[in-house]
């Protein structure tokens, strides 16, 4: 066994590097690149010609609908 020193210093360094790791990892600007990124790949901004054909879908199969319950 080790004397104190090298007691004190091992339990700074077990107390240090979790804290260390936790402020390194939750910079901000760490991950702000990345999560734009992400969100931007899996909520793509909407352009006027998707809503278009989204509206026009819409319009279709609600005429279906209303064509299949005249028909009954």
């Amino acid at each position: 066994m080790g004397n104190w020193k090298l007691e004190v210093g091992r339990m700074a360094m077990y107390m240090s590097f979790p804290v260390i790791l936790f402020h390194y990892f939750n910079q901000p600007a760490y991950f702000e690149e990345w999560v734009t990124k992400t969100k931007r790949n899996i909520f793509p901004p909407e352009n006027a010609k998707d809503r278009e054909d989204i509206q026009k879908l819409i319009t279709d199969m609600r005429r279906k609908q209303m064509q299949s319950l005249e028909g009954e």
